[in-house]
């Protein structure tokens, strides 16, 4: 038994002679190098400062993509933070309508900002008009459903309970009311940023994105008010994947703005219900990212995952001057279901960093046009059945931006060789019906027009509406020297249903 133990003994006196000589030849040995945030509170435990100090102090919310300023406070102070749950219709794309259930009134809700040790005051409010009643769990709550038990309010009732902010991060919050899942899915979630003591660094500027997944009846786009499917958020099947709540809420004339020179810092949080977001800038790296909402940042980041119900704070400094794409990099739904935002970036090029060329319609589709008003006009006269010819072209020439003019470029030259031209062209003329038919069910094998040859593969549209493609359509018939006319949304129905030959199974 002695003997044993010596042999186990002996590796343990070498290991130490070894640190010795070690510590002799250069000092102790380097620690691994852990990328520190500027802000260590230690956690919860250095989180309790004491009682309030002071009188009390209304919380400042703001709507999003606004972030309120920061507390600028030393000590705690007792903080009341007076929210309203509203339960509203508001477009979640253009022409579609949805049944939002908010706090303030927006989705996301209002951000709450406070300072590590602030006693809050939390006052939920119903509003008499809602038709269910709601509750509101806070991550940021050290106790028990995160203030949800205590919140519990039915419509036309207020509710109020008290929570010290023991941890700095960036928390989300969202109703917990049965069935949870569909009061997320409708919208009710936020975030909540305790700064620690001494506050986060300063920057140029702040804005406030977040992410959630929503699942309607109809399809993708699909015209007129969409009510909630239950079955679709079960099985985790989305319509939109979409930045603050609606398709389009920050593009076009409400993007995100910056300066060349300032930094940006992004409080980004994921509702869910059901999704991961992989959030990425296209064109920028982070230089930090808090992951996670906490307190360490990991430098250089291109993408960062966002778990449901999580949230992250990424910095960056802007370079140089365009228009910068945020996304969900899981790509069909930035594309295809809405997960797109753009910040926009002014001042003079460096062509050192960067050649130059504004960002195309490759990135930015439709959402490279101020706003997306004239689709939402032609949806609305529509459904009313008063949809003139004028107001068809102008919804086309938006949609044909996003979904044809890469391709067939912005004035229907085509590219020669390649892609055959929309303008002035004789395969149009031949039959009008020919745009549809190709929108819907693509084209593969050889084509001519304007006395040229082409055999490329043009890939089905079949995502696209039926209004979509006959809006698209009667904008190609009346653009560039075509004959003109006119497509409806009937006709689209009925080419939907019939494959003709030469129809494309895609790429």
């Amino acid at each position: 038994m002695k003997a044993m133990r010596a042999r186990w003994l002996f590796p343990a006196f070498a290991f130490a002679a070894l640190v010795l000589m070690l510590g002799g030849c250069g000092g102790k040995p380097e620690e691994p190098k852990q990328a520190a945030a500027s802000t260590d509170t230690g956690g919860s435990s250095k989180g309790d400062f004491g009682p309030p100090q002071g009188e009390p102090v209304d919380a400042v919310l703001t709507s999003p993509p606004n972030v309120p300023p920061p507390t600028g406070r030393t000590a705690p102070a007792k903080v009341i933070v007076k929210l309203d749950v509203i339960e509203k219709e508001m477009p979640i794309s253009e022409g579609v309508n949805y049944t939002f259930w908010t706090f303030g009134g927006t989705v996301p809700g209002s951000f709450i900002r406070v300072r590590q040790g602030d006693t809050v005051e939390f006052h939920l409010r119903n509003l008499p008009e809602s038709k269910m009643p709601h509750n509101i769990d806070l991550h940021g709550v050290t106790g028990p459903g995160g203030g949800a038990a205590s919140s519990f309010t039915a419509p036309g009732h207020s509710s109020r309970f008290t929570f010290k902010a023991l941890n700095a991060g960036l928390y989300v919050y969202h109703c917990a009311t049965a069935p949870v899942g569909m009061h997320v899915a409708n919208g009710m979630y936020g975030l909540i940023l305790v700064e620690p003591p001494q506050g986060l660094p300063p920057v140029n500027r702040e804005y406030y994105v977040m992410q959630g997944d929503f699942y309607t009846t109809g399809k993708y786009r699909e015209k007129g008010h969409q009510p909630f499917d239950m079955e679709k958020a079960i099985i985790e099947q989305p319509t939109y994947v979409l930045f603050n709540g609606s398709e389009g809420a920050l593009t076009g004339d409400k993007a995100l703005t910056a300066n060349v020179g300032e930094t940006v810092r992004l409080y980004v949080g994921n509702g869910g219900p059901n999704l991961v977001s992989s959030f990425h800038v296209i064109g920028e790296i982070f230089d930090k990212v808090w992951f996670e909402g906490g307190t360490r940042y990991q430098e250089n980041v291109q993408t960062t995952l966002i778990p449901a119900g999580g949230a992250a704070i990424g910095e960056f400094r802007v370079e140089v001057p365009g228009s910068y794409v945020l996304v969900d990099h899981s790509i069909f739904r930035a594309f295809n279901k809405g997960a797109l935002a753009i910040l926009k970036a002014e001042g003079p090029e460096d062509k050192a960093i960067y050649s130059g060329k504004e960002v195309d319609y490759v990135y930015l589709g439709d959402r490279a046009a101020p706003n997306m008003q004239a689709v939402a006009t032609a949806a609305a006269s529509a459904s009313t059945g008063e949809l003139s010819l004028e107001e068809q072209i102008n919804a086309g020439k938006a949609l044909f931006a996003g979904t044809c003019a890469t391709c067939h470029q912005p004035e229907g030259q085509g590219l020669p060789g390649v892609f055959p031209p929309l303008a002035k062209s004789d395969y149009i003329a031949a039959d009008p019906r020919h745009v549809p038919t190709v929108i819907l069910h693509g084209l593969v094998g050889k084509v001519r027009v304007n006395g040229q040859d082409y055999d490329s593969n043009m890939p089905p549209m079949s995502q696209l509406t039926d209004d979509e493609v006959a809006n698209i359509a009667t904008f190609v018939l009346n653009s560039w020297g075509n004959p003109g006319g006119r497509i409806s949304k009937a006709e689209v129905a009925e080419i939907r249903q019939a494959k003709p030959a030469g129809a494309s199974a895609g790429h």
